[in-house]
C-alpha cells in the first residue's frame, strides 16, 4: 500500500489496516496483518518491493492498495496495469489470494485519464481472476470531514469506513462471515 494504508498524517494503530487486525483479533480470527505500506509509493515501486515480503512473511493473503500516486503523477496507466498485474502473480506464486482495492482519481485529471485509471483497476482484477474493491475510498474522498487538509489523505474519522469498504470484500476472501462470524 501507499500512504492511505500507512495512515499518513495518523498514528499508525488508528488506521484502518491496524483496525483490520483488531477486529481479526476480536472474532478469534488466527490471522497476523503485516502493514508493508509505504508513503509515496508507486505500483514500480510495489512491484520492486513485494518480493522480499512476500518471502519473509509467505502470507496467505495479500491486499494490494497502490495505483493512487502513479495516477496522481500522470504516470503511464499501461505500466500501472502491468505492475498491478506483476504484484499478483507474484503473491499467486505464494498460493496468496489477494484482494485489489481500487482507487478514482479526482475530476481536475480529465474525463478521458480518470476513467481510464479507473478502469485499469477492474481490466486487471478481471484478467487476473482477483477479488476487487471497486473504489476503496467510497463515503470518504470529497465528503466533508472525511479527508485531512491536503485533500487527499483520509482522517481517522475516516478509517472504520475503509475497513468496512475493504472488509465486505477481505471477509469472503478468508471465508469469514462479513459480520464478523467465522
Amino acid at each position: 500500500g501507499d500512504s492511505i494504508s500507512a495512515a499518513y498524517g495518523l498514528e499508525t494503530q488508528r488506521g484502518w489496516v491496524a483496525l483490520l487486525q483488531e477486529r481479526l483479533t476480536q472474532i478469534d480470527a488466527d490471522i497476523k496483518v503485516v502493514n508493508g505500506s509505504v508513503s509515496g509509493e508507486t505500483t514500480a515501486g510495489g512491484v520492486a518491493r513485494l518480493p522480499s515480503l512476500l518471502t519473509e512473511h509467505r502470507p496467505q493473503y495479500v491486499v494490494i492498495e497502490l495505483g493512487g500516486n502513479d495516477g496522481l503523477r500522470g504516470l503511464s496507466l499501461t505500466h500501472m496495469a502491468a505492475n498491478l498485474s506483476q504484484m499478483i502473480q507474484q503473491a499467486k506464486q505464494y498460493n496468496a489470494a489477494v484482494l485489489l482495492l481500487g482507487m478514482r482519481l479526482p475530476s481536475n485529471y480529465g474525463k478521458r485519464y480518470t476513467e481510464a485509471f479507473y478502469n485499469v483497476y477492474q481490466q486487471v482484477a478481471e484478467q487476473e481472476q482477483v477479488s476487487l474493491v471497486d473504489f476503496f475510498l467510497e463515503g470518504v474522498g470529497a465528503v466533508a470531514g472525511m479527508m485531512q487538509d491536503d485533500g487527499v489523505h483520509p482522517t481517522q474519522a475516516a478509517q472504520p469506513i475503509l475497513l468496512e469498504n475493504a472488509w465486505q470484500r477481505l471477509a469472503p476472501l478468508m471465508s469469514i462471515d462479513a459480520m464478523g462470524d467465522n
